[in-house]
């Protein structure tokens, strides 16, 4: 028979409770102060608008505020940095887009970050397909086989309006031509809006956009969509082929928000910060508000995004590698 001391059992009993208490002491709290969302740019971008969606719901849940800090500077490299560099405590968080955290890491000799490296991932927020549109007016096409055969009729003279240069819509009309054979001169623009502009007053004919920022010209005629870059048809434009529909497979394509953290952040807060961002994202107004925008509500674990991340790097990698974009 094994005899045991109780005061010996109570002693290690009072220790091991004193040492669990211990360790729950040492976990960092979260929320314990007003918590920032760094954007990397202007406000009224995709960016803004998902971060502002997820914060005014992440403040009521968690008592406590959520400050969006938008700061546009460098396609967002201003902003990663400062993010690499922040307390790793939960309290400052980007909302950033495909740009800042896979396509600077492809474009650029040193963006003075590495997206995979010096951030913890959180999850991915929201994605957006792009759209292949014509001006009607410029480009008389009508359906993919049509644009192709145009384009390669006219070389030097098809031009297509982005963002800027780096921009999701730029390489995905760089992997276009990569895949149709086809080219079209690159004319950067001074943000989607101004790239809109462009197309819609014929200075190019032909571009991808972001779904939000053209549904509207399409709905009214003075802009036509040839294909979307989803896996599906989307509700927003129902008669509009896919890629694969239309007749160019391998080109599911989209723009993307996601929410980083610096490097270091403690599990259990990177766990209910990301349990507090996909409770926010999956809200029923919030949803619908994201909807309404042209953006497909995620909220993936932090792994899924993670592995996500690095394949879009890589993807994006060959692209601008093949189209030789390279920028200081």
């Amino acid at each position: 028979m094994i005899r045991i001391d109780r005061r010996a059992a109570l002693g290690l009993a009072l220790g091991t409770a004193g040492l669990a208490a211990g360790r729950a002491a040492a976990q960092p709290a979260w929320p314990s102060k007003p918590v920032t969302f760094l954007v990397p740019f202007a406000p009224g971008g995709a960016s803004d608008i998902t971060a502002r969606a997820i914060g005014t719901r992440m403040a009521q849940a968690i008592g406590q505020s959520v400050v969006v800090d938008n700061r546009p500077a460098a396609n967002g490299q201003a902003a990663a940095r400062m993010l690499a560099r922040s307390a790793p405590d939960g309290h400052t968080v980007m909302v950033g887009s495909i740009g800042v955290f896979a396509l600077n890491a492809v474009l650029y000799r040193n963006p003075g970050y590495d997206p995979v490296t010096d951030f913890t991932p959180v999850t991915l927020a929201v994605t957006t397909p792009n759209v292949l549109v014509v001006n009607p007016e410029v480009a008389p096409v009508s359906d993919l086989p049509g644009l192709i055969a145009w384009m390669k009729s006219k070389p030097g003279e098809v031009f297509h309006a982005t963002s800027g240069i780096g921009s999701s819509p730029h390489l995905t009309m760089e992997l276009f031509n990569q895949l149709t054979g086809t080219e079209a001169t690159h004319v950067p623009s001074r943000g989607g809006a101004a790239a809109v502009l462009d197309q819609l007053a014929g200075r190019v004919q032909v571009s991808f956009q972001g779904l939000g920022s053209i549904i509207e010209a399409v709905r009214d005629g003075k802009l036509r969509a040839i294909l979307v870059t989803a896996e599906r048809r989307i509700p927003m434009l129902p008669n509009v082929p896919t890629a694969a529909e239309a007749g160019l497979s391998d080109f599911v394509v989209s723009s993307w928000q996601a929410m980083m953290a610096p490097r270091g952040l403690a599990a259990p807060v990177q766990a209910r910060l990301h349990a507090e961002t996909v409770a926010a994202l999956r809200d029923p107004t919030v949803a619908t508000a994201l909807e309404a925008a042209g953006y497909s509500v995620v909220g993936n674990s932090a792994a899924e995004y993670a592995a996500f991340q690095r394949a879009e790097i890589e993807r994006w990698r060959r692209v601008a590698t093949a189209a030789r974009i390279v920028l200081d």
